[in-house]
């Protein structure tokens, strides 16, 4: 069956899945495989919870005319999402970046829509399955779509961009992330980069941060709109940028108040003010927009509990991301504090140098009573007195659980795999 075809059919039904437990009635059911499940075996249960049509690629499972059968699920479903861009040509930003991208598309979101029908990637589902069902939820009504596209490796991004075909697109930073899969650093600039080719070859638009002196020379010669809070010759000029502990900025003599830590966040809230202001979103909007955004799924959260200030930024960890939150978290002036900091993942040969570094900054910092939780930090383990390392969480809980924490600052921070949110429990 031809692509247009199956996309006639496709716009017979309410909506897609991948998930026989979200089925919803008349949706498109697409049967995808992976290293441990194949949907091809819920074809039929799919159809019997009301779904229009199923997609599969394994002919043992046909099951009538409601059944399409393709050579690769997961092929059609990209070229299905492809298909349904170029027909409706909405307006389309592509983000990316080491660090940030999640937030700053949330404040992106959150900004257009104050004048625009806008959707935007669902939690982190930016990869090339993610992408695609994203841009299958576009509409006739979608003025502009913020997708945004994550990788590990070389030419992902590439390929993110093949299907997606952006408009503009804006990259938040080159960090040490996902070192082990892009070769290190000088990799994941190229990889991260290709988004930039893309709109190069193109002649598409990057919004782009001058402060970043890689950036601002790898887009010399695409067409930029750009920000900074040190150069007045940008497009936008943004000034008075302070953080204590929450991010405070001016723009056009209008102050904003967020509800975001740390000078880290300060560029994701200007990327956000930039790419509001060229689409010609009111100053006065912006700022409610990025005045009534709170953060949550363990991104920089603020929580109180039991006279405790937490900074919950457990969702990831980088040592990019890592060292950004250390920095501010030191500098803040509030006292007691304490750090809990979890294993840094995908960081490749350079992990155990990584793990040392983030240690070392503490050395001086003797007020601060550091907690090290992982197999990685347990390996550049020290015996200064303000330093805790454990190999596992559960050693580090029965030790932490036995303290009396009241009236403190606290950073908890690791990578997903480390679930350091489950120290709440033990506060």
């Amino acid at each position: 069956m031809e692509l247009h075809t199956i996309y006639l059919k496709l716009l017979e039904c309410n909506s897609i899945s991948i998930d026989t437990r979200k089925i919803e009635k008349d949706c498109l059911f697409i049967a995808l495989k992976g290293e441990n499940f194949d949907a091809n075996t819920f074809a039929k249960d799919a159809i019997e919870k009301g779904a229009k049509y199923v997609i599969i690629d394994n002919p043992n499972f046909y099951l009538d005319e409601k059944t399409i059968l393709v050579e690769n699920s997961l092929v059609l479903l990209q070229n299905l999402a492809r298909h349904h861009r170029e027909n409706l040509g909405t307006k389309i930003i592509a983000l990316t970046g080491s660090n940030g991208k999640t937030t700053t598309k949330e404040l992106i979101n959150a900004v257009l829509s104050e004048k625009y029908k806008t959707i935007a990637t669902i939690g982190n589902l930016n990869n090339h399955i993610g992408v695609p069902l994203t841009l299958l939820r576009l509409t006739k009504l979608t003025e502009i779509a913020i997708i945004e596209m994550g990788a590990n490796h070389q030419k992902e991004i590439e390929f993110l961009c093949s299907i997606t075909q952006p408009d503009f697109g804006y990259i938040t930073n080159f960090g040490k992330a996902h070192l082990e899969g892009f070769g290190g650093t000088e990799g994941v600039i190229k990889g991260k980069s290709e988004l930039y080719n893309f709109l190069s070859e193109k002649s598409k638009i990057a919004f782009v941060n001058l402060d970043d002196k890689i950036q601002n020379q790898k887009t010399l010669k695409i067409n930029r709109i750009t920000f900074s809070s040190k150069n007045e010759d940008a497009s936008l000029f943004i000034t008075n940028i302070s953080a204590n502990p929450m991010v405070e900025l001016s723009v056009d003599n209008i102050k904003i108040n967020s509800n975001l830590i740390g000078l880290y966040n300060a560029t994701n809230i200007c990327a956000a003010v930039c790419i509001g202001n060229h689409f010609n979103v009111d100053f006065l909007k912006i700022k409610t927009a990025i005045e009534n955004y709170f953060p949550e799924n363990n991104r920089s959260q603020i929580i109180n509990k039991k006279g405790n200030e937490i900074i919950l930024d457990a969702y990831n960890a980088n040592p990019s991301s890592m060292e950004e939150a250390i920095k501010n978290f030191i500098q803040l002036s509030k006292t007691p504090k304490i750090a809990i900091l979890g294993d840094m993942f995908e960081v490749g040969n350079e992990s155990i140098n990584e793990h040392k570094k983030v240690v070392s900054l503490f050395e001086d910092e003797y007020k601060i009573e550091a907690f090290f939780i992982g197999s990685q930090f347990y390996t550049v383990r020290n015996k200064k007195t303000n330093m805790h390392f454990f190999e596992k969480f559960d050693d580090f809980a029965n030790h932490f659980i036995s303290k009396s924490i009241e009236n403190y600052l606290i950073l908890i921070k690791g990578s997903r795999g480390m679930a350091l949110e489950r120290t709440l429990e033990l506060i």
